[in-house]
């Protein structure tokens, strides 16, 4: 599955680059996330309704279909951050490129993000929320590369643990490419 164009950054023709392995099925991605959301479900159904905020871009396909599957009521909004530009490596700042909509003072916020990798920026995040007036901010991750955290972050709903690798697809991209994919894999040059 090749992908064509110039990449202005790393200077190489995107055609170079394609998918090397599937790590994750669309059905196991799937039946995943009505795990997670079954879970979430269960535990919000006194704290309803609940926020579930995602970060973007990763995050919108699995908060998308996580949202469809919680039964319970909950309201939902986004966060733009920043730590990698057009890297695939983490720089380790966090900036904001959106901030919330919503006000979240005394409310339950659950983070919804793709993968976490130094866990750089959901540290950031929830000690963002917590002096924000969160009345509590739990994490709901879709992948965790475990070997790369550099920071302890409690993680209430995990999907997937993984190796150190580049992965795209499901919302997770490489230069803005392969998020549509409908699987997780690995890319090589």
């Amino acid at each position: 599955m090749p992908c064509h164009g110039t990449d202005p950054i790393l200077g190489a023709e995107l055609a170079d680059y394609e998918i090397e392995e599937i790590l994750f099925t669309e059905e196991q991605i799937q039946a995943k996330v009505t795990e997670l959301a079954r879970r979430i479900s269960e535990d919000y159904i006194d704290r309803a309704p609940f926020l579930l905020i995602g970060i973007l871009k990763g995050a919108f396909i699995f908060l998308a279909d996580l949202a469809r599957r919680i039964d319970i009521p909950m309201e939902f909004d986004f966060i733009s951050l920043s730590s990698y530009g057009s890297s695939t490596k983490t720089s380790g700042v966090v900036r904001i490129r959106k901030d919330l909509d919503s006000e979240i003072t005394g409310r339950h916020v659950v983070i919804v993000e793709d993968i976490i990798d130094t866990g750089l920026t959901l540290n950031y995040l929830q000690r963002n929320f917590a002096g924000r007036g969160a009345e509590s901010v739990e994490i709901c991750a879709l992948l965790n590369k475990r070997t790369e955290n550099k920071v302890h972050i409690p993680i209430k709903y995990e999907g997937f643990s993984i190796p150190d690798v580049f992965v795209v697809g499901y919302g997770l991209d490489f230069n803005e490419r392969y998020r549509n994919l409908p699987y997780i894999a690995t890319i090589k040059k």
